[in-house]
């Protein structure tokens, strides 16, 4: 009887972790099994950077393309972003160490694994990818959207780090759904 009720264990235990977690939305869960990337947790990077622009998640990025991008902070896009030494090594710090490479969430490793170092995260493979179906007037077009650079405007909840399809809303056409 020990054996019988050991064997049915072996199969309803596991089974009862399992199943929750395959009817689960792991979107909003953290690490391996998150679909999202990690949301921006580094004050200094916040507040540099997102004074101008929406702080990027640094899981959009590969290590190499963050540090190409914070060594040229003279000419940012048309803009000198140029920062004090300090702020700068702690910002380049954080990006490469929180990279789309060294992330263990299921999007960064998506964006990861293109090829090349890109400096604009709509220049990526995966982004690409994922945008190809949207058409451009929604976007350049839209003077609510202007750029595909412009994240949170569409994605409402980027800077948390979630870009879920069923929380898209372009601005002027609503929720978005390929």
């Amino acid at each position: 009887m020990k054996s019988i009720l050991f064997a049915l264990s072996m199969i309803l235990v596991p089974a009862l972790v399992i199943i929750p977690m395959a009817w689960s939305d792991d979107d909003d869960d953290h690490g391996r099994n998150a679909t999202g990337v990690a949301a921006v947790s580094n004050p200094v990077y916040k507040a540099e950077c997102g004074d101008c622009h929406m702080a990027y998640p640094p899981g959009l990025l590969p290590a190499r393309s963050w540090q190409k991008l914070m060594s040229g902070l003279e000419d940012h896009f048309g803009d000198n972003a140029e920062l004090d030494a300090k702020a700068q090594k702690a910002i380049t710090d954080y990006l490469v160490s929180n990279s789309a490479d060294k992330s263990d969430y299921r999007r960064s490793q998506r964006f990861a694994a293109g090829r090349g170092t890109p400096t604009r995260i709509s220049e990526t493979a995966y982004f690409q990818h994922e945008h190809n179906e949207i058409p451009t007037r929604l976007v350049k077009g839209n003077k609510e959207v202007i750029s595909f650079s412009n994240c949170n405007a569409c994605h409402r909840k980027a800077e948390q780090g979630s870009f879920k399809e069923r929380d898209i809303v372009i601005p002027g056409f609503g929720p978005w759904d390929d």
